[in-house]
């Protein structure tokens, strides 16, 4: 499941691609700029991270910076690990953007050249209050307790990891390095990712079916689950709290026809959300 960086190099060298790019939805793991970059650097590749899933824990600092290792483009949402609305943002390295200009195809001018396509070809109208509200996010982003609770982040999913391996989960990876955690069900229960999201659904336990690396099960029907823990870090959770979810977890499986155990892991489940409420004003 790790990424196979010495293959990634075979490949680049064979194939030239101008633009190499890093990014997942779904990789539990570290990503190794520094190796993208060298091997990017060897085939002459623009270097493009996405990082949607990651950016607030990028910018948190408690995972790397891709432009520290000198990617020239980065795509991001602003929703996710960042805590801001939905939306968007390519972010770029080079001169300062002139979009009013014609400027040559090099590096260097890429600033420019996005925004060139960007606007007017893609976008257009901006919604001031979801900029307003970026802006907030990106504010709040850069406080001291955005850094805690990032860290928070990684302590619980490392924790929630752990927990669910000792209840027979097999992991893609053995574990995780983020936010996030890849399960193969069908090894672990032979149920594939939609009957076991289901019957998490059930108790109040929201997560989503995913496909696995080699996955011969149908998108529909994976063989995985993927879940993640900054919902939960924001309600004030902590590693303490991740045995009870690995075990609900467990027990919904372990009884997902049984209408009247689900029904009643469904009221511990409610019971126990009680003491951490939603955030609010």
């Amino acid at each position: 499941g790790e990424i196979d960086y010495d293959e990634m190099r075979r490949v680049a060298k064979k194939q030239k691609p101008k633009i190499l790019l890093a990014g997942f939805s779904a990789y539990p793991r570290n990503l190794d700029y520094a190796k993208f970059a060298e091997i990017g650097n060897e085939v002459g590749a623009v270097l493009m991270a996405d990082m949607a899933h990651i950016a607030g824990l990028i910018a948190a600092g408690v995972l790397d910076n891709p432009f520290d290792f000198g990617f020239h483009i980065i795509t991001t949402t602003t929703h996710k690990t960042l805590r801001g609305p939905r939306g968007g943002m390519i972010l770029s390295q080079g001169k300062v953007s002139n979009p009013l200009k014609p400027v040559d195809k090099t590096i260097e001018n890429l600033p420019t050249l996005i925004d060139r396509m960007v606007f007017p070809g893609f976008q257009g109208g901006p919604h001031m209050n979801n900029t307003a509200a970026k802006a907030v996010a990106f504010g709040e982003a850069l406080r001291p307790e955005f850094k805690t609770y990032a860290k928070q982040i990684l302590k619980n999913a490392k924790r929630l990891a752990d927990e669910l391996m000792k209840r027979g989960f097999k992991l893609i990876t053995n574990g995780t390095d983020n936010h996030l955690i890849l399960a193969d069900v069908k090894t672990s229960f032979n149920l594939d990712g939609k009957e076991v999201e289901e019957a998490l659904d059930k108790i109040g336990l929201t997560l989503n079916k995913n496909s696995i690396p080699n996955d011969t099960l149908p998108p529909y029907r994976p063989s995985g689950i993927r879940l993640g823990t900054p919902a939960i870090t924001t309600r004030g959770l902590k590693e303490k709290d991740m045995q009870q979810i690995a075990e609900w977890m467990s027990l919904a499986i372990k009884y997902r026809k049984d209408t009247k155990k689900l029904k009643s892991l469904h009221s511990e489940v409610k019971a126990f959300c009680l003491h951490f409420p939603l955030p609010s004003d």
